[in-house]
């Protein structure tokens, strides 16, 4: 009598699914709960720990207010747009070898450049950090020339244009969803 159970496939995500599942989750929480500081590791909340800079613990981020992003996006100017910056840490390198050559760089005086506002800034755990820009179309220039000048060597970087989708999701499960 022939087996009357098929083997079973592994129920697990494929890597690249996986990855773009994180990177939706990503692109869903980054409008929810921008940070209010920037790239200064000394004005982030927990400066005085160790990792990597603006990474915060949940306390701390829970003790910071966030901002609202709906208030951020109505104020913002028509020729800005967001940029979604993915820093991969190189994981041939500890942690403080890092920073050291970012430090080394100028990648903390330098990144992001004078007038542009971060809009979050979050470490994501097995990919490194997540930093969302609000740009000026005429300013983008000057924001990747210094990630190319600063940050290559401790990180791999990715760039993504994004956009705030937060309203309209809740537009349409307002209306569609119940």
């Amino acid at each position: 009598m022939p087996n009357a159970v098929a083997p079973r496939r592994s129920a697990g995500l494929s890597g690249p699914l996986l990855r773009n599942l994180a990177g939706a989750a990503l692109a869903v929480s980054l409008g929810s709960a921008p940070l209010a500081y920037g790239a200064d590791p000394s004005a982030a909340p927990n400066a005085g720990m160790t990792g990597s800079p603006g990474a915060s613990s949940t306390a701390g981020a829970a003790a910071s207010p966030p901002a609202a992003p709906a208030a951020s996006a109505a104020s913002a100017p028509d020729d800005t747009f967001l940029l979604t910056i993915f820093l991969r840490h190189d994981e041939s390198k500890p942690l403080p070898k890092i920073n050291d050559q970012l430090r080394a760089q100028g990648f903390f005086k330098t990144f992001p450049p004078p007038g542009i506002e971060v809009v979050s800034w979050y470490v994501m755990m097995g990919i490194g950090q997540v930093v969302t820009l609000r740009v000026p179309a005429s300013r983008l220039r000057e924001v990747n020339r210094a990630i190319e000048t600063t940050a290559w060597g401790g990180y791999r970087t990715e760039f993504y244009p994004t956009y705030d989708y937060k309203a309209q999701a809740q537009q349409m499960r307002a209306m569609d969803g119940k």
